[in-house]
């Protein structure tokens, strides 16, 4: 019920209004071949983003809603009301379509019984038509008559009746070959018929053949396709499961090669390139996961999608790979926060988020185990708040970082597990003007590393985070000066890690994890590159240890200044335990 004029007007009215403005050039094409519409793309337009666009405020797509109230027999005989599912609705129609070929089954066979029986009392009356005749007359009523033939020749009441109305012309005139052949096609009707009720595969083999007579009759030509649906696809029995390395970068750009294409080397070699990236891009996650399992991608604005291992592009091990957007139908300027392989989609595990407002939030993982191709809400969040990060974690604690050097460290278990796209609960109590940064599981492998935006990090020791309950004001970790800047990035290490940080003039650094000392908690740190005024750190993250890459090597910093802050920061720790010690018992739950 799409008329293609109207929708090329929808189209072009999109583009005079500037909400689309991804198109160059728009024309019908409808012809006595069909339908057809082009749309050209600007040069540097993406064609994934602008179809989505169109799916969404245009004809393009549908959706038709269908209620599927019908009246179904009940357990007792009687039809009660009921909303029923494709599939069910059916087996109803094909339980409906049963019933009346039964019944009319034997109705037909009824009437061919009765039909016999008249015709088996005809031919005794013909064979013997002379005394038929003489009965007959010597009656002096119609009962008298009926008993007559009824004693004479054993003839039931309906036989007997059916002899007496007859006229005596069309019945010394009827030839007994015409009433045998019939009867004989009547006994194999009857025949038939009473196999039918008796075999059911029978009876729905007619069924079968009279929706086949339908469909030839009144079907024409499909005008639709009839895709595999998305999460049930078949494809998957046929891809041999193996693992590959699904490599995602800084700008979006995803690629799955063979794992074999990473093989181990002795110590001290050069390692091999991992991919190809344009200057200002670096890969930022590198996983070895199967074919087979599902790839959870989340996005800023708190929506998920998914695809299977099989369905990232396969590219050669230099290659930058495809674009993220031409995969998921991410809306205009989403993108993607966070990668996780699922195996198995296990109730005893959960997904944690968190979002630059210190919101966290626990779910079951199963909750996550059908997502539509157009994505699902992960998260509910507020306009002004973005998610920072996603972990999958069980009984792990977190930790969360701000921008303004506090930090909040608690156990999973202090976090109440809610529903998919609920908001969740509060993870740390922001002071004004600042916002989380990092979020993360900490895990006894990894050491948390804290980066500034004018090039200053450091390493630390989990123990000297302790342990807080949910929601507090949290600890200082760093103290901010205008020589280090803020905070730009949590990240968990270890030695085989490597750290990437990138600036807002596009210059990338990437520094070896090992080289970067382990400081104590009110530490200045290092400085792991030089920025400062209009060139600071934009971003960081984590990606895996390359010895063939170049990496800056930390200057070491630590002076007696900070064993001043340290002393400082210790002291306003405890204001800050005292005044959440005043404070009422137990956090806010709702963000």
């Amino acid at each position: 019920m799409v008329n293609n004029a109207n929708l090329v007007a929808r189209i072009a009215e999109l583009v005079k209004d500037k909400r689309v403005d991804a198109i160059s050039g728009l024309r019908d094409e409808y012809s006595k071949a069909g339908i057809r519409i082009v749309i050209e793309l600007k040069k540097d337009a993406n064609a994934n983003v602008l179809l989505n666009q169109l799916y969404k405020f245009t004809e393009l797509e549908s959706a038709f809603s269908v209620n599927m109230l019908t009246c179904v027999p009940g357990e007792d005989g009687t039809y009660q009301p009921k909303v029923v599912n494709l599939k069910e609705a059916l087996e109803y129609y094909l339980a409906h379509q049963e019933s009346v070929v039964r019944r009319r089954t034997q109705f037909d066979l009824d009437k061919d019984l009765d039909r016999a029986h008249i015709l088996e009392g005809t031919l005794i009356a013909l064979d013997n038509i002379d005394e038929v005749i003489r009965i007959i007359r010597e009656s002096r009523t119609e009962p008298d008559a009926k008993a007559g033939l009824m004693e004479r020749f054993e003839f039931t009441e309906r036989q007997a009746q059916y002899i007496v109305d007859m006229r005596l012309g069309r019945l010394t005139g009827i030839e007994r070959s015409k009433v045998l052949e019939e009867y004989n096609a009547k006994q194999e009707e009857i025949a038939y018929f009473r196999s039918l009720l008796e075999d059911e595969k029978k009876l729905m083999g007619v069924v079968k053949d009279e929706l086949l007579a339908i469909k030839a009759q009144y079907a024409d030509e499909r005008r639709t396709k009839i895709l595999p649906y998305e999460g049930e696809i078949d494809l998957e029995d046929l891809i041999n499961e193996h693992d590959i390395a699904i490599t995602l970068t800084h700008l979006g750009y995803i690629k799955r090669t063979s794992a074999d294409t990473y093989k181990a080397q002795h110590r001290g070699g050069k390692g091999i390139t991992g991919a190809g990236t344009r200057e200002e891009d670096y890969v930022k996650q590198l996983m070895i996961t199967s074919s087979h399992d599902t790839l959870l991608f989340v996005t800023d604005k708190g929506r998920m999608y998914s695809l299977k291992g099989y369905q990232i592009p396969d590219a050669g091990r230099t290659a930058k790979g495809t674009a993220v957007v031409n995969l998921l139908r991410l809306t205009e300027g989403e993108k993607v926060a966070s990668l996780i392989a699922i195996r198995s989609f296990d109730d005893a595990k959960y997904l944690l988020f968190g979002t630059r407002n210190g919101v966290v939030k626990k779910t079951s993982l199963s909750a996550y185990a059908n997502v539509r191709a157009s994505g699902i809400i992960a998260i509910d969040m507020r306009e002004d708040d973005e998610l920072v990060n996603v972990r999958l974690a069980n009984d792990e604690d977190v930790m969360m970082v701000t921008r303004n050097g506090m930090s909040i460290r608690f156990s999973v278990d202090d976090v109440r597990e809610t529903g998919r796209a609920s908001m969740g609960v509060r993870g740390i109590t922001l002071k004004e003007n600042d916002y989380v940064i990092g979020f993360d599981v900490c895990t006894p492998e990894n050491t948390p590393l804290i980066i500034s935006e004018f090039g200053f990090g450091k390493r630390g020791n989990i123990d000297d985070y302790r342990k807080q309950s949910r929601g507090g004001k949290g600890i200082i970790t760093y103290k901010k000066t205008d020589k280090t800047g803020a905070l730009v990035g949590l990240l968990m290490v270890n030695d085989d890690n490597d750290v990437m940080m990138i600036t807002s003039n596009g210059t990338i650094i990437r520094v070896h994890a090992k080289d970067i000392s382990i400081f104590g908690r009110t530490a200045r740190g290092v400085t792991l590159m030089k920025a400062s005024g209009d060139n600071y750190i934009t971003g960081c993250d984590v990606t895996s240890y390359d010895e063939g890459e170049e990496s800056v090597s930390p200057v070491e910093v630590e002076d007696a200044a900070d064993v001043i802050d340290a002393a400082e920061t210790d002291i306003a720790d405890e204001a800050v335990e005292t005044a959440e010690t005043a404070d009422e018992a137990g956090p806010e739950d709702n963000e």
